[in-house]
């Protein structure tokens, strides 16, 4: 137990140590030139504007990381986003870090953008935008701009949301120029820093170059300039503070909001500490253990009604209490199990009657307008002849329909394994959920590394043959490693959310609090349209 949880301990604490790293955005030299201009860092500007002594909730720390190192990278993809409190409400914050190639756009930047709207689009959270970008990365501007999920949807969705009567409030506090220039003024509201603050469709030196005026970028689009002569924003603030204080006050006045109405009650302490989950998951990802001493340490105690507890073993369904909460959970169970037929049954493989039990539970949460907890730890469907006679498609196929159709809030834990269509019927990230998070034990892929490799080896060394190349047993075994070296890299919990298949890296004894804060988020969306699943394979 001891070497199990110093193990898990390292892995984390690896990953905080480059947490941090990516947190210092574009460096400290970067950051003190900011400050010599009298601004605040992005992520000094979320400290102050979320109510003191609550806890901002980010998401998509990790987009970008180990990516575009070409040109220097871009940490956290050079924006900060995620949940916060600002005077008692619970909004969605969207921070441009202007330490990080000036707050450029890189595709990785869109992506990040368009997760943060479509989260406060799904939840009726307010919106805030702390804008201080130099606008799109021009070099990649044919990956940023021009397609359905690109830069121009950022805009779409400040119109959309508006309609949705979603509020949404800008604070220009640095540049804000070209297309980019439509987000803050497409917003409810906009404020604009004096001496730093500015927005305007093309830059001087752009304007000098197209039509030839000579014109200074305070003139063409300072504070002065949008609040007293063209109305373009409608609060000319004198720094950041009182910029970041005045948001407060304007989102302290907000009216009354409806709410979906989930079922709380007074919270309980789970029966088991946090602390002992790292305890009960063994570090080689391919050992068994038991889901239900895990999600001991994470539902409120006695709060657990297991649904078919005897059938389909290989998945735990039942509703529960998460500080509160009421939820129904769908959880892998990775024990061996025997069923009452006989057969020994693998823990993290989803069977016929473990996805049956499931696509019913799920169906049964909709109908009673109950949220849904989705934990992987799958290695995928149950292969092979019995399987397929046995008709394991359709009952998978009766899963994905159910998740797919299924219209209340779902939340997405990775704990482990998550490979092929596991991933998808345990509601991936292609499935909707409202909220997906990862451990740092997560893995991500269409197979395990071990499969996937031998099978990419027996491919490209048939090539290799076929072109009469003949591969000794030692080079084989040398071509194999480089291969499972490659994809075994591709699995990484790193990798899914540099390019946010998942929202955050977390610590496992954060779960319980993300949960919370993920269905108080969905609780403030009071629309749930009605479940219809088409035709159900039977």
């Amino acid at each position: 137990m001891t070497n199990q949880l110093e193990a898990h301990e390292a892995q984390i604490e690896a990953l905080r140590l480059t947490e941090a790293k990516i947190r210092m955005g574009g460096g400290p030299k970067r950051i003190e030139k900011e400050h010599s201009k009298g601004k605040m860092t992005a992520r000094e500007r979320v400290a102050a504007l979320i109510d003191e002594g609550s806890e901002f909730q980010e998401t998509g720390l990790w987009a970008g990381y180990g990516m575009y190192e070409e040109v220097g990278g871009c940490p956290a993809a050079g924006v900060i986003t995620g949940l916060g409190t600002v005077s008692g409400r619970l909004c969605m914050i969207v921070a441009n870090d202007a330490t990080v190639k000036a707050g450029a756009w890189f595709p990785i930047t869109c992506k990040k953008n368009l997760r943060a709207q479509e989260i406060a689009m799904e939840n009726h959270l307010p919106l805030i935008y702390l804008v201080d970008s130099a606008g799109v990365y021009l070099p990649m501007q044919d990956e940023i701009f021009p397609d359905k999920e690109h830069f121009g949807r950022i805009f779409r969705n400040n119109a959309k949301i508006s309609a949705m009567g979603i509020p949404q409030i800008a604070a220009i506090m640095g540049s804000c120029v070209a297309g980019g220039a439509y987000l803050p003024i497409m917003s409810d509201e906009a404020l604009i820093v004096d001496g730093t603050g500015s927005v305007f469709l093309a830059g001087s030196f752009l304007v000098k170059a197209a039509i030839g005026e000579n014109v200074d970028n305070e003139t063409l689009g300072g504070a002065t300039t949008h609040t007293e002569i063209s109305g373009v924003t409608d609060y000319k603030m004198p720094d950041d503070a009182t910029c970041l204080a005045t948001i407060r006050d304007l989102v302290g006045k907000l009216g009354p909001f409806k709410t979906a109405g989930f079922n709380r009650i007074e919270s309980a302490a789970p029966a088991a500490e946090a602390s002992e989950m790292l305890n009960r998951l063994p570090v080689d990802r391919s050992k068994p253990y038991d889901m239900m001493s895990v999600l001991e340490c994470i539902i409120d105690a006695d709060s657990f009604t297991e649904f078919k507890k005897g059938y389909g073993q290989t998945l735990i369904t039942g509703y529960a209490r998460i500080d509160g909460w009421s939820v129904g959970i769908v959880a892998n169970q990775r024990k061996v199990v025997k069923s009452k037929a006989g057969e020994m049954q693998i823990g993290g493989v989803i069977y016929s009657d473990s996805a049956d039990k499931a696509a019913r539970f799920i169906m049964n949460c909709n109908q009673k307008k109950i949220p849904l907890l989705f934990l992987h730890d799958v290695t995928g469907f149950m292969v092979g002849k019995r399987s397929e006679h046995g008709g394991i498609i359709k009952d998978g196929a009766k899963m994905v329909n159910a998740v797919s159709n299924s219209t209340v809030p779902k939340i997405t834990i990775v704990v482990g394994n998550s490979y092929g269509a596991g991933n998808y019927a345990m509601c991936g990230k292609a499935y909707d959920p409202r909220f997906i998070y990862a451990w740092p034990t997560a893995k991500i892929a269409v197979m395990g590394g071990a499969q996937a490799a031998k099978t990419l080896m027996q491919i490209e060394v048939s090539a290799l043959e076929r072109r009469g190349q003949q591969l000794s047993d030692e080079e084989k075994a040398e071509f194999l490693q480089k291969i499972t070296a490659r994809y075994e890299s591709q699995t990484t919990v790193q990798y899914a959310a540099a390019r946010l298949w998942v929202d955050e890296i977390i610590h496992p004894e954060e779960t319980r609090r993300r949960i919370s804060k993920a269905l108080e988020a969905a609780n403030h969306n009071p629309e749930i349209p009605e479940f219809k699943t088409g035709v159900i394979q039977t």
